[in-house]
């Protein structure tokens, strides 16, 4: 046992933090062979199978349970010495960041994340793409997501998350839509609406509206925001948008911008991750860019 390799315990707490071998080799950057053969080292050491399958899990023996609180503990410590002592350098990083966005973050956010991480650190490689709700927590867990941007989300004691900003709507038309001459709530509420859902959910707004015991027609559902601002640029329908978004689209197409004529609070954008990577630096790192780009492109403009 004196002669253990202490990586080993690395693929161990990677293996039980996120299930299964597949994920934990994408949350350590090795190939899944790699960590195949440090679990059967690790058994051999120990006299113990460590995991039992059910279904598409890997499951901890009571061995691991028994000691894995000791050894996340240990393991947080060595980390933490190491990091005190290595400078971390973002022009050596060679990795590559996931990130679960809307389409609206993605068009706002991103020209300038790349722009300001292009120089800095060449080596990183960013991959943007939408995830649903209901799997934000289990992409997070498994490694297949760095980092997921969006609105309030259920999820469980192992995501951490940081509130960003608060989100205000505008209304797109046309600009020489009858509305856009006297602008007011029965004339909102009166109109037809393009609404943006990708993956098919409920939207927000009406879900609140509703609560309000408040309906509006809606006459047409767009996957896209700048689909949906083309059609509301070229037709009679009302899209209400965020504020930020809308801001930067108008200039591109004939389009006018109104406040929203009913009352709603701003919603929260927050970034979520998982608590294991609560201490890597280059996490840590790709975070502050990310949370600065962001609010940056979000920020109000100038009156």
């Amino acid at each position: 046992m004196e002669r253990i390799d202490l990586n080993l315990f690395r693929v161990l707490d990677a293996i039980y933090t996120h299930g299964g071998v597949s994920a934990a080799a994408r949350a350590l950057h090795l190939t899944q062979p790699a960590v195949t053969h440090a679990l059967g080292r690790l058994r051999d050491h120990l006299g113990d199978p460590l995991f039992v399958r059910q279904g598409n899990r890997l499951l901890p023996t009571d061995k691991v349970r028994a000691m894995m609180p000791s050894v996340q503990s240990h393991l947080k410590g060595l980390l933490a010495s190491a990091h005190a002592q290595a400078e971390f350098t973002p022009a050596q990083l060679q990795m590559e960041f996931a990130i679960g966005f809307r389409d609206i973050l993605e068009s706002i956010a991103l020209p300038r994340l790349v722009a300001g991480i292009s120089e800095e650190a060449p080596g990183v490689r960013l991959v943007s793409r939408r995830v649903a709700a209901d799997d934000m927590e289990r992409e997070l867990s498994a490694g297949t997501l760095d980092l997921v941007v969006d609105r309030p989300l259920r999820a469980g004691a192992r995501i951490s998350s940081q509130h960003l900003l608060d989100e205000t709507l505008v209304v797109a038309m046309r600009r020489d839509h009858p509305c856009a001459r006297q602008w007011s709530r029965a004339g909102y509420l009166a109109s037809a609406h393009v609404v943006v859902s990708p993956l098919g959910e409920t939207n927000a707004l009406d879900t609140l509206l509703g609560q309000k015991g408040v309906f509006r027609e809606v006459r047409m559902v767009a996957q896209h925001y700048f689909a949906a601002c083309q059609i509301a640029a070229a037709s009679d329908l009302l899209l209400t948008v965020p504020r930020a978004y809308a801001e930067h689209v108008a200039p591109l197409l004939p389009m006018a911008v109104q406040p929203l004529p009913i009352r709603i609070k701003a919603i929260p954008i927050l970034a979520y991750w998982h608590d294991s990577k609560d201490n890597d630096p280059a996490h840590a790192w790709f975070r502050e860019r990310l949370v600065k780009s962001i609010t940056g492109a979000m920020r109000p403009s100038p009156a």
